[in-house]
């Protein structure tokens, strides 16, 4: 059964932490991006992660917050347009949110995340405020242009 309006506003709301600290590796499948997933627990046992993309070449950075049963439900994207089901564009950077009626695919601008996309890290924390999710760990920086992964 598709995920409701009001499942999704508390799944949103709901306590939710991660634990431990994130760490960047590289993405085999799209180089040169960088990528992460974390487990989130949730006071409600919502099955959750979070995953992060981000790519300093193409200066794009996603970080999305994935119901298991549904798919991405909640994401921030920075460095690429959105086109949104009424024609209209958003800009480089917008914020999806689940509804009934468009699932993931309607965006907004958020005008909360005011950090650079060359700053993964403060947007991460603004990410984790608005998604009322609980970091108990910390963000490492991701690598350098050119710097190798051991």
């Amino acid at each position: 059964m598709p995920l409701t309006n009001a499942e999704f506003a508390a799944i949103l709301e709901d306590a939710k932490r991660i634990e431990g600290d994130i760490g960047w590796s590289a993405d085999e499948d799209r180089s040169p991006s960088l990528i992460f997933r974390a487990e989130i627990e949730s006071a409600g046992g919502w099955p959750l992660f979070v995953q992060g993309r981000y790519n300093q070449l193409a200066r794009t950075l996603t970080y999305a917050l994935i119901l298991k049963s549904e798919g991405r439900i909640y994401a921030l994207d920075m460095g690429r347009d959105h086109h949104n089901p009424q024609c209209n564009q958003t800009g480089k950077k917008h914020m999806h949110r689940w509804s009934e009626r468009y699932k993931d695919k309607e965006a907004q601008i958020p005008d909360e995340v005011t950090a650079s996309v060359d700053d993964p890290v403060a947007v991460w924390r603004q990410f984790c405020r608005e998604a009322h999710i609980q970091h108990n760990g910390i963000m490492n920086l991701p690598r350098k242009l050119g710097e190798r992964f051991p």
